[in-house]
């Protein structure tokens, strides 16, 4: 008996496609037909497969469009799965779950009756609730972890035990995966939260809708996803496929562009042989210009606290005042913080603050902060927020330089029982920071360094190669001052 994932192996390998055509005959794309809507929406689909059958990795018929049709759409649905050539893999986009003698129902159909090679299940319910599906080893099943919808942070942010409860759905689908068949459904519209999925789960397959009609940016959601074999996502597209007046064009385009990015990242070779940049560089070099172009990195002769007089100013305070550059800032921070181990946040004022406040918000998870100025009234606290003697926290700040002013600010966390081993800033000035922080016990975790931001803004032309060496001299030069 072959198994899903070996058929599906076996698929992207002999069409050379990561595409996932979805065979969803929406009113949308059916207005107009003087059919039926049956006898239309089955005209479309037997197009769409005849034009995309030598492209797709597999077929994903969304029932909801089928069981609009009323009793004819189970025809249109089980006639469209004869059309289907034996060795392309269907999965049936159902989102079943339930209590587990009505999870038998639906597994029975799903696999029995019509006969598809995987389905989509909703995890809400829980593992009993599951439990009919996974029982079939030889089919896959794709459980909804981090949804395409806006709506997605509704409920998969809440706070689980100190992680988003898209993590804690993934870590319990780990579990579930007994027999190598469950994969995870990734909106490719949340490309952070496939890199997180990917670096927690290396081997599992991930569904990724959202790409099209939705939002979802297919490089950024490529990269994020693709396994050390450049496979493990299956990229699913239907109204930018099926509303096409060329569906044989459109899907060769999404197939060919998906491929593209396979191969400019080189994914499968050994790190040392790989000839281009890592699958995060990408977000970090459109992290660096968009930093320049809000005017947090200034280049001229600024005068310092110091009196020094400096080539570069960074001045990341003006996060704050757009907010979409902020998101990116912090989805940045939750890149570092993910694979890292803390009880809550803590933001050094002032600039750490609302950097630190949106990283909270992004990855829901606790935040505290200590106070410069302990005031003389009220509660006299000199950490806002609650923590208990104990945990650990994980220090947020916006730029390292030498190291003093982290350690001198972590101080009334330590003296509270708060336990520190990692600080995180958005840009480490390499001037000894992390040197002086390991001399204490403790880990520097940088987004930027002072070298790949610069390095990233001559390469894409923001600054000449002229400017960058009077930065990196200015900075020798500090450096032997001890500045």
């Amino acid at each position: 008996m072959t198994s899903f994932i070996d058929k599906l192996r076996a698929r992207v390998t002999a069409s050379d496609s990561l595409l996932c055509v979805g065979l969803d005959p929406s009113p949308a794309i059916l207005a107009g037909e003087e059919k039926t809507p049956a006898r239309a929406a089955l005209a479309l689909n037997r197009r769409t497969i005849a034009a995309t059958k030598d492209l797709a990795c597999a077929y994903k018929p969304n029932i909801a469009f089928y069981e609009a049709l009323g009793l004819p759409g189970f025809g249109v649905l089980t006639e469209t799965l004869a059309m289907i050539p034996d060795d392309i893999p269907v999965i049936l986009d159902a989102k079943r779950g339930d209590v587990g003698s009505t999870s038998e129902g639906y597994a029975r159909f799903v696999f029995d009756v019509l006969g598809v090679d995987a389905v989509t299940v909703n995890p809400y319910l829980g593992g009993d609730a599951l439990a009919p599906f996974l029982a079939h080893a030889d089919k896959g099943i794709f459980i909804l972890c981090r949804t395409s919808n806006p709506g997605a942070r509704d409920l998969q942010d809440l706070n689980s035990d100190g992680a988003p409860l898209y993590q804690r759905v993934a870590q319990l689908a780990q579990t579930w995966n007994r027999a190598g068949n469950v994969g995870l459904v990734m909106g490719a519209t949340y490309p952070s939260e496939i890199a997180w999925a990917r670096r927690s789960f290396p081997g599992m397959w991930f569904l990724l809708p959202g790409i099209g009609a939705q939002g979802g940016d297919l490089e950024s959601a490529v990269v994020a996803g693709l396994d050390a074999a450049g496979e493990g996502i299956i990229v699913s597209a239907s109204r930018a496929i099926m509303g096409a007046a060329d569906p044989g064009a459109a899907a060769a385009a999404m197939r060919d562009a998906i491929n593209r990015v396979r191969r400019s990242k080189n994914v499968g070779l050994p790190a040392g042989e790989r000839g281009e940049e890592p699958p995060g560089d990408r977000q970090l070099e459109d992290l660096a210009l968009s930093l320049y172009d809000a005017g947090c990195v200034q280049f001229g002769s600024f005068t310092l606290k110091s009196g020094v007089i400096s080539p570069i100013y960074l001045d990341l305070r003006r996060t704050v005042a757009d907010a979409g550059l902020l998101r990116m800032v912090a989805r940045a921070y939750e890149r570092l913080l993910t694979p890292l181990t803390f009880d809550r946040l803590a933001a050094i004022p002032y600039a750490g603050l609302p950097i630190g406040t949106a990283i909270a918000l992004e990855m829901n998870r606790p935040l505290i902060y200590p106070r410069r100025e302990i005031k003389s009234y009220g509660t006299g606290k000199a950490i806002e927020g609650s923590f208990a003697p104990g945990e650990t926290v994980a220090i947020i700040d916006d730029v390292i330089t030498t190291g003093a002013s982290k350690i001198e600010a972590l101080t009334p966390l330590t003296a509270a029982g708060l336990r520190v081993h990692d600080i995180v800033v958005l840009i480490d000035r390499e001037q000894g920071g992390a040197a002086e922080l390991a001399a204490h016990g403790l880990r520097l975790h940088s987004v930027l360094t002072m070298t790949s931001l610069l390095d990233i803004l001559v390469r894409r032309s923001r600054i000449s190669g002229e400017e960058s060496k009077r930065v990196h001299a200015f900075l020798a030069e500090e450096g032997k001052r001890g500045g």
